[in-house]
């Protein structure tokens, strides 16, 4: 059975992840409370595991990877697009002021709320919806990350971005990129493309013809 710090030693620090704030957010995150029990004794494992309904908690290394690229400071307030089962969540709200994230799936909703009550974090807020539209009443943000795919980034998320924000996001259908937006003005973003991904599809207004912008 793979222990959490054999989980941040091989998998993360073997794997070019330094900064030293995430490997801690990771190895506060008991990611056992995010899993179904009987899967517990392989929740340190580096590889998606199933949590029911055909929906995964995702592997510790993109979570972290993620969370990297991001650059939170402890001042962010941050949005997340696809809660799942709320693992993520928690690793952001070790690095960030609040984090508040959106959930498309009902049952998913639930669960991430019981998971995240179970490490008592409080700096998170969720709620049920289509996260193509944001969250108005809590913008701006300081950054957006995305844990599905739409074909490109909804224009609602970016105008969402304060100046000198970021969004993460894996963008595509079928070829999916894992981008990151700076936003360098109020309609102009510099844009590095980071590593090929397979992230599920964004639904939704998204996934039904929606009108997105870059």
């Amino acid at each position: 059975m793979v222990t959490p710090e054999e989980m941040v030693e091989n998998q993360l620090k073997a794997r070019n992840i330094h900064d030293p704030k995430v490997l801690q957010a990771m190895e506060e995150v008991d990611r056992a409370l995010f899993v179904p029990e009987d899967l517990q004794h392989k929740a340190y494992e580096d590889r998606p595991l199933p949590i029911g309904r055909d929906q995964t908690i995702s592997q510790p290394y993109i979570v972290a990877y993620m969370a990297e690229q991001l650059q939170l400071k402890k001042t962010d307030r941050v949005l997340e697009v696809g809660t799942g089962c709320g693992y993520n969540a928690a690793v952001l709200s070790r690095l960030a002021r609040h984090v508040f994230s959106i959930e498309i799936i009902a049952w998913l909703a639930d669960l991430a709320v019981e998971n995240l009550q179970k490490t008592g974090f409080e700096n998170i807020t969720t709620r049920y919806g289509d996260g193509y539209s944001g969250w108005v009443e809590e913008a701006p943000f300081d950054a957006i990350i995305l844990t599905a795919a739409p074909p490109t980034i909804p224009k609602p998320l970016k105008d969402q971005l304060k100046i000198g924000g970021r969004i993460l996001a894996p963008v595509g259908r079928i070829n999916q990129q894992l981008l990151l937006l700076h936003k360098t003005g109020p309609d102009s973003y510099e844009e590095k493309r980071l590593l090929p991904v397979r992230f599920v599809p964004m639904t939704g207004k998204a996934d039904k013809g929606g009108k997105y912008g870059r």
